[in-house]
């Protein structure tokens, strides 16, 4: 039976129990744990590093420009937060895919009435790399030319007028196909033929798209809702495929 259009918010509030329960939280914990402190070091050492930056720099000043040094600071942590907000998603997405590709797995044994889970194998979790990397990078090698075409398009007089929704439209989209993907390539899906059956789900995967596209631009609850994203397009695979 297809889902209803606005069937999104549903979906994405199933997976986010889904991956509270106790047999799922693995791979919600881990990702996040190794982001955390992939994000922490680079934070200290770019920290770090401006200070040396700005010890160096104030000595060779006139005296009458100390002041920069309490105007360099906040703009330094400005300029943090903003890569950080922009990065984050996009990095994390990198760094979970392994575990986004077996949470999916588990998922589907759950949705599919089998709540017996094998012992988890790093083994085979280490295995699970080179594949989903491929697959990031080609999801990569999807959105580039894109985004691309459309920044062009955003600078060009009277047609910009477009280029906003179309930025947003493009994001929903992308926000389908970098969760839906997971369980499409669970099952061996080729990338052409999930982005065909993407089209033919077309208003139901922007449903879905959309409302993961709002959650994940609000800072701190994207922690928890990228793996619940994974979830539900787990959800939202299941019952459509069915």
């Amino acid at each position: 039976m297809q889902a209803p259009v606005l069937s999104g918010p549903q979906y994405l509030r199933e997976g986010l129990k889904l991956v509270l329960s106790p047999g799922l939280r693995l791979f919600v914990l881990l990702p996040l744990a190794i982001n955390l402190i992939l994000f922490v070091g680079l934070i200290y050492f770019a920290g770090h590093a401006f200070g040396q930056w700005v010890d160096q720099l104030m000595p060779t000043l006139p005296g009458w420009l100390d002041f920069l040094s309490y105007i360099l600071w906040p703009i330094f942590v400005a300029l943090v937060v903003l890569m950080v907000f922009f990065t984050f998603t996009m990095v994390a997405n990198i760094v979970a895919a392994p575990f986004n590709s077996f949470l999916a797995e588990k998922v589907e044994i759950v949705v599919r009435g089998k709540d017996e889970f094998p012992a988890f194998k790093w083994s085979e979790l280490a295995g699970e790399v080179p594949r989903t990397m491929g697959r990031e990078m080609r999801k990569l090698g999807y959105f580039l030319p894109r985004a691309t075409g459309l920044f062009v398009l955003s600078l060009i007089p009277v047609v910009n007028i477009v280029a906003a929704p179309l930025w947003l439209l493009f994001g929903v989209w992308m926000m389908a196909i970098q969760y839906i993907d997971y369980p499409a390539d669970n099952h061996k899906m080729s990338w052409q033929d999930m982005l065909a059956w993407l089209r033919q789900k077309r208003w139901q995967s922007l449903g879905f798209g959309g409302i993961v596209y709002l959650v994940l631009l609000i800072p701190v609850v994207n922690l928890l809702m990228m793996p619940a994203a994974v979830a539900g397009a787990t959800l939202f695979w299941v019952r459509e495929r069915s």
